[in-house]
């Protein structure tokens, strides 16, 4: 599982950046970094399947959500991530920061995926993320 979780998290944006190691400094933080595509375009790649199904299965569609709304909720959600990869908290899931400019206009397509991949992890893992409004919570 936790091999599926390094992917899901490797994978979240299309080019994953990590310091170079550096055999001074063992402790160095890996960081994911988003990238454009070739058209330009904020893009974020998950390689999970079940991240797929959660996605239209699931999760509520893009037309639910404004740009703002979400750009607002993954500010919160971003940091609440680095937060807890910070204190350790967690580290069977989230195993690197992710660097997330909120002044940056990703677009909504990027900003929905994000924002589901946090709720993907609520609902796959039952990680708790105050940042997630009540309605894509997990459902039991």
């Amino acid at each position: 599982m936790k091999n599926l979780v390094l992917l899901l998290i490797l994978s979240l944006f299309s080019v994953y950046c990590s310091a170079q190691s550096n055999p001074k400094n063992e402790k160095e933080k890996s960081e994911m970094k988003p990238s454009k595509n070739d058209d330009g375009e904020w893009d974020l790649t998950v390689i999970d399947t079940q991240f797929d199904y959660f996605l239209n299965a699931v999760a509520k569609p893009i037309s639910q959500y404004s740009e703002s709304y979400l750009k607002n909720r993954n500010t919160f959600l971003v940091t609440e991530w680095n937060s807890y990869y910070s204190s350790g908290r967690y580290r069977n899931v989230i195993e690197s920061s992710i660097d997330y400019d909120p002044k940056e206009k990703y677009g909504i397509k990027f900003e929905y995926k994000l924002y589901q991949v946090f709720a993907y992890v609520n609902w796959k893992y039952g990680l708790t993320m105050n940042g997630l409004s009540g309605s894509d919570t997990t459902r039991y």
